[in-house]
């Protein structure tokens, strides 16, 4: 179980095959309200335990940010 406050980014893996997630949000989904942040931004320097094979398409296109990377 994990909890992640309202506004908050969020991000996971799987480490196994066959996952499945279930999740629950607190308001109606609303697409065109949806954003995030690229999942492979170097802004983050976020080290994924596995390499990414299944990402979804929303999520794959959205921009880099303008930051210097994390070191």
């Amino acid at each position: 179980m994990l909890y992640i406050p309202e506004g908050f980014a969020h991000g996971y893996q799987t480490l196994t095959d066959n996952t499945e997630l279930v999740y629950q949000i607190s308001e109606s989904y609303h697409p065109e309200s949806a954003t995030g942040v690229r999942w492979n931004d170097s802004a983050f320097g976020i080290e994924w335990p596995l390499p990414v094979t299944v990402i979804a398409k929303r999520d794959a296109s959205y921009p880099l940010l303008d930051l210097p990377p994390v070191r």
